[in-house]
């Protein structure tokens, strides 16, 4: 990152990186917390050092006219919902996953910069994101190579966990409002007004394709599992002009069309050590 920062001279830092699938974090929490909060801490040192007027003045709180951080973050570190309600920026951070903690644990580490140092950030909270180039772990995309290969659709419990679906070019367009009209140290909801149970994505995909619903598998839920999110996304719209612009049902059927046209990538990134993982969390 000094290389980077030095070579380059950035003006601003989108810290969209993370380890993200909550799967993977019950089975490795450490390598989550090491990627997600201390990676977060290696950034947020690379920009103030290299953004400060006066690199070497600890309290000194001046930087350089322009520059910005932003953390993308998620809805999940607010815990789960019940049947009613919606997350603000002010509902208290609640994780229930390894994933979750990490991404909260660097939320906290971001405004501590922010409070501490006067180091000019925002902190954006989305929900769950699909569309194009998803990693095959996550819900849709899974589903998609699933069901085009006739292999059974794991799902876990009951499949009624309530998720807002934000397609992925709204929430750039989100970050980009932030970036060009934020205002430094504020938390932005990002949310697509989309809640969907997952059994219902599921089913549609399966409509879509043209396949039978005999291909979902019920497996057993996994530790934790947070039963509904869903984003009170007033302030971005409101302070910032910004509208989610895809309805799930137009994006949904863009990104199957987008996997059925792409088989070569999906084949490329689901072998190796992606299929012992597949098989270790679904199959055994």
């Amino acid at each position: 990152m000094e290389k980077l920062f030095a070579e380059h001279d950035f003006d601003t830092v989108v810290h969209f990186a993370a380890e993200s699938h909550v799967d993977r974090s019950i089975l490795e929490p450490e390598l989550f917390l090491t990627t997600n909060i201390v990676g977060t801490q290696t950034l947020l040192d690379a920009a103030m050092r290299h953004w400060k007027l006066s690199p070497d003045d600890k309290y000194s709180r001046e930087y350089k006219p322009g520059v910005r951080y932003l953390q993308v973050s998620t809805d999940e570190v607010y815990g789960a919902l019940g049947r009613e309600g919606m997350f603000t920026e002010t509902t208290p951070l609640s994780p229930n996953s390894p994933y979750s903690a990490s991404k909260a644990g660097a939320d906290l580490v971001v405004r501590a910069y922010h409070e501490t140092y006067g180091l000019p950030v925002n902190i954006t909270r989305c929900s769950n994101n699909y569309g194009p180039y998803q990693f095959p772990e996550k819900l849709i995309p899974l589903m998609i190579h699933n069901a085009r290969k006739d292999r059974p659709l794991p799902v876990y419990g009951d499949g009624l966990q309530i998720r807002d679906w934000l397609h992925v070019r709204d929430h750039c367009a989100a970050i980009a409002a932030v970036l060009e009209k934020g205002e430094a140290g504020q938390v932005y909801n990002v949310g697509g007004n989309n809640e969907k149970a997952n059994i219902e994505i599921i089913r549609l995909i399966l409509k879509e394709l043209g396949k039978p619903e005999s291909l979902i598998s019920y497996v057993k839920d996994r530790p934790g599992h947070d039963r509904r999110y869903a984003i009170d996304n007033t302030k971005i719209t409101t302070l910032l002009g910004w509208r989610p612009e895809y309805t799930f049902e137009k994006g949904i059927r863009e990104t199957i069309q987008w996997y059925l046209e792409h088989p070569e990538w999906v084949e490329r990134i689901t072998s190796g050590e992606y299929q012992r993982y597949y098989e270790k969390m679904y199959l055994n």
